[in-house]
């Protein structure tokens, strides 16, 4: 049986361990939404000074933490605290637990379908617009792709004064470093699937 000593230490490192974890969890999911740590401080309630230390592994935070900073980033605190070399070979998300993100004049809706892990370079989303609904972005990085592939409607994507449109069946690739314009340009719901690749090297 081992002692108190070697019993706190275990805890001490499993503590740690988590910790190193929900802090790489905590910056992919800030990321993912475009958020700043101001941004997230203020939908939390959670200092931003300890939101840093979370993500650079300098602090246990307690569970009411946790369960902020789960509400705030919109995912289970079953799966937030879930550590990466646990997770099965196939994973499944519930609708609960995919991250959504709405254009400002709410009538495009993004999932994130994309791993969490490559929201750094390679992001991918199931896009579901109602007529008339547009989603503004601006520029990413240098030399970024993204692809639209509409699955049903009419897509329209407008970069500068270049407009094109796309039917089901048909994908949209274009250059995503500089403003672009996504928008419904059909009378019925569209339904698209999007991926960006960051820093493509094809468009440099």
């Amino acid at each position: 049986m081992p002692g108190r000593g070697s019993f706190r230490t275990g805890l001490d490192e499993g503590a740690q361990q988590l910790t190193g974890q929900l802090g790489k969890t905590v910056q992919r999911l800030r990321k993912a939404y475009n958020l700043s740590l101001s941004d997230l401080a203020e939908q939390s309630g959670v200092a931003k000074s300890i939101i840093s230390q979370i993500e650079r592994n300098e602090t246990n935070p307690t569970l009411a933490t946790i369960w902020r900073l789960s509400q705030a980033l919109d995912v289970s605190i079953e799966r937030f605290l879930a550590s990466s070399e646990e997770q099965p070979f196939i994973e499944t998300l519930s609708r609960g637990d995919t991250p959504l993100l709405v254009s400002e004049d709410g009538k495009v809706r993004l999932a994130i379908i994309g791993w969490i892990k490559t929201v750094e370079w390679l992001q991918w989303y199931d896009l579901v617009a109602e007529p008339g609904g547009v989603l503004e972005s601006d520029g990413h990085q240098r030399g970024s792709v993204e692809c639209l592939s509409v699955i049903s409607g009419v897509m329209e994507v407008e970069i500068g004064d270049v407009v094109e449109r796309a039917g089901p069946g048909e994908t949209l690739r274009y250059r995503c470093d500089r403003r672009h314009v996504v928008r419904n340009a059909g009378a019925e719901p569209a339904h698209a699937t999007m991926v960006c690749i960051l820093k493509a090297a094809v468009m440099e």
